[in-house]
């Protein structure tokens, strides 16, 4: 009998694609796990974000970096963010566990959502043709993030420099989002 072996990858691993002004990749090992604050127990996990992080966990719509593990804290909701970071092995959960303790409820999220990094002087004009919300810089800072659709996908868009975002949406629409990013790309090209 012939052995084989699985190994887990995200859906679009490998994508790096060079267009005129715009550079489109696939975020290698990016890790996500969902933290939604308990009910009565918003101060502890606050806290505790804080000393595990050394960083406050932002108003919601809004993102910031930490100063462990490269970690990107991002506040959707009042009681749930993410915290998104680079880890090639799957225990996500467990590494914010060892940061947080249990003070809050931990999801890992990281093969249900995919991700595209879209830079460049021209990513914004790009991603304005899909995208319904301003991105403007004098609308959408710099660590802003919302949820919108971008061709009728669900998506979390975060601007994590001038000139670059940071797009989630569903692993298992991966293929269509893609297709709807790249498009709009080319269409600007």
């Amino acid at each position: 009998m012939a052995e084989f072996s699985l190994t887990a990858a995200p859906p679009l691993a490998g994508v790096d694609e060079k267009f005129e002004g715009i550079h489109l990749r696939a975020p290698k090992d990016l890790a996500i796990v969902s933290v939604a604050l308990p009910l009565g127990g918003e101060d502890a996990a606050l806290t505790a974000i804080r000393k595990g992080y050394g960083a406050d966990l932002p108003e919601p719509g809004k993102s910031v970096s930490a100063k462990e593990d490269g970690a990107t804290l991002l506040r959707l909701a009042p009681d749930q963010a993410f915290i998104l970071f680079h880890r090639a092995e799957p225990d996500a959960e467990a590494v914010v566990a060892g940061r947080i303790g249990d003070t809050a409820y931990l999801t890992d999220q990281t093969d249900v959502w995919c991700g595209l990094e879209v830079s460049g002087p021209r990513a914004r004009i790009a991603l304005e043709r899909v995208c319904p919300i301003d991105i403007h810089a004098d609308a959408f800072a710099v660590g802003d993030a919302a949820r919108t659709v971008m061709e009728h996908l669900g998506t979390i868009i975060l601007r994590t420099e001038q000139d670059t975002f940071l797009l989630l949406s569903a692993s298992s629409s991966a293929g269509s989002f893609l297709h709807a990013v790249e498009t709009s790309i080319r269409n600007v090209s």
